[in-house]
């Protein structure tokens, strides 16, 4: 093997093992997750309480997209890795340090003006409550516990940043787990000591956001790179990540600010509507989190440390394998999602609270968001490609169409479906989602070719093909496996685990035999083809 080849297998190799070590900790952290929905779902069904906290949950938690796994992120780790490649580490602890203090700062400030303007953050963010009082009180109440999880959680991935560019993943990955466990007791245990059972799950997510920063530290002691925190509003590292964080803010977020975007207009239609969406996104999100979020997170350190050593060759090898690997996952996930939409929520959610309704209307918007999930993950690796080169402006290009695509097909589907009295009219807001994610990562791609970032590899289209044919078989299978399976809504839990399991396998073994059929080896992650 010549010895280009063996350094891209190489390189191949080491970022398949970090995605694995990732996606393994936020496989264990999904499961929780999903634990933690079906206590919530079982506990509090769908209803006008959970409406409230959902809203109140996603407000922070689109926050923390922003500044624990978005803009910050994305414009820290490739200034870190500039300093590790050429400071020394005196100069990288002053950098870390005020780093930590600057953000905390600026992070407490928004906490307390979050607190102080609760009510009209509320008005923003979900309209559609002022016309319920009660509805509206409640959330502005749960939105003055969770809005500190914001200044935690940022910290946290702060620390996780840190510790992924030193490739130490599994800490950060595992972390969430912590949140979960921290809702699900309160879920459980502390909601029967609330007058409003509801407001224990704000204060789980409260203890989430302590519980998954103190876990960060012992790692960065590990490394002596524990922060003393100290303002450094004139430090030209900090600058330099404040002057790349300010179109990030927006560039990193579409995603984000389109599922706002569905919050508020969901607001306005019956109750339920944000609980369905929130499940939908929370099924979505499962293998998102597991290989899109992973994929994100490995590529970038490697890419921004392929930039710093001024290896253009290695840098586009690199984009290409993480789209590849990205499409080799996301197509099957994809499928399992649209074609066994039904059988999921009824095996997940469907027990006592949550009700025959609520599986079908979660499962509608679910088909049609899921139809977003290849390049929802393609945007995971594309995006941070320009911002391992500090290019923050083309995301941000791609993002600003990419949400006034969305804002425009909302008014569209939500306005036909409404008009036709079609019910399910939120699955309008996730069908322009989907549509919106197709366009972000289509701009984003051509972006890269014309700037001669990335040529993709004839092997990358020809595992595309493979992969859609694999896929038509997979659905053919599933689809014959529907039609033997039991009545969903008839079998108790553990029926419906076995019937989905056999689903699920047969899914998979028929994908798998398609594609090696076709001439795919797994030798192919390797850049070995």
């Amino acid at each position: 093997m010549p010895a280009s080849a063996r350094v891209a297998a190489g390189q191949a190799m080491k970022l398949l093992k970090s995605t694995a070590i990732v996606s393994a900790m936020t496989m264990l952290s999904r499961v929780l997750g999903f634990v933690r929905d079906q206590v919530i779902a079982q506990n509090f069904g769908a209803s006008a309480a959970t409406d409230a906290f959902f809203v109140a949950f996603k407000i922070p938690n689109f926050m923390r997209r922003l500044f624990a796994e978005g803009s910050f992120s994305l414009a820290f780790v490739p200034v870190l890795a500039e300093y590790k490649a050429k400071a020394d580490h005196a100069a990288l602890r002053d950098f870390i340090d005020r780093v930590c203090g600057t953000l905390a700062g600026i992070l407490l400030a928004v906490v307390g003006l979050g607190i102080l303007l609760a009510p009209g953050v509320v008005a923003v963010f979900a309209p559609g409550f002022l016309d319920r009082p009660d509805k509206f009180q409640l959330t502005v109440g749960l939105l003055g516990i969770t809005f500190p999880y914001i200044l935690l959680i940022s910290l946290a991935g702060f620390a996780g940043g840190i510790l992924n560019s030193y490739s130490r993943f599994a800490l950060p990955a595992l972390s969430p787990v912590l949140l979960n466990l921290a809702m699900i007791a309160a879920a459980v245990w502390a909601a029967p000591w609330f007058e409003e059972p509801v407001e224990a799950l704000a204060w789980g997510v409260l203890l989430g956001g302590l519980l998954q920063l103190l876990m960060q530290l012992p790692g960065l002691m590990r490394l002596g790179l524990m922060p003393r925190p100290r303002w450094g509003w004139a430090s030209e590292g900090v600058r330099k990540i404040l002057k790349l964080m300010i179109p990030t803010l927006f560039g990193s977020s579409v995603a984000q600010i389109n599922l706002l975007i569905d919050t508020i207009i969901a607001s306005f239609l019956i109750s339920g509507s944000v609980t369905w969406l929130y499940y939908t996104d929370r099924l979505l999100e499962f293998p998102l989190g597991i290989f899109g979020v992973a994929l994100g997170t490995v590529i970038l350190p490697h890419l921004s440390a392929r930039h710093a050593e001024q290896d253009p060759a290695g840098y586009t090898r690199s984009i290409d394998w993480g789209l590849r690997f990205g499409f080799f996952l996301a197509v099957p996930a994809m499928l399992y999602l649209i074609v066994l939409a039904q059988p999921m929520y009824w095996t997940l959610f469907g027990y006592q609270r949550f009700t025959a309704e609520d599986v079908q209307m979660s499962a509608l918007s679910l088909v049609t968001l899921t139809l977003g999930l290849p390049a929802f993950v393609a945007v995971k690796i594309l995006a941070p490609a320009f911002y391992a080169r500090q290019d923050t402006a083309t995301p941000v290009k791609a993002g600003i169409i990419s949400m006034v695509s969305n804002m425009g097909l909302n008014a569209i589907f939500v306005g036909v479906w409404v008009y036709a009295d079609w019910p399910g009219a939120h699955a309008g807001l996730a069908l322009a989602s989907a549509i919106s994610g197709w366009l972000n990562a289509g701009l984003l791609a051509w972006w890269l070719r014309q700037q001669g970032i990335w040529q993709p590899q004839a092997e990358l289209m020809r595992f595309v093909g493979k992969a859609t044919l694999a896929g038509v078989a997979m659905s053919l299978a599933l689809m014959y496996g529907l039609n033997v399976a039991p009545d969903w809504s008839a079998q108790g839990a553990g029926g419906r685990v076995m019937a989905l399991s056999a689903l699920i396998a047969l899914g998979g073994l028929t994908y798998l035999a398609a594609l090696l059929t076709l001439g795919w080896r797994p030798a192919h992650l390797l850049d070995r083809h």
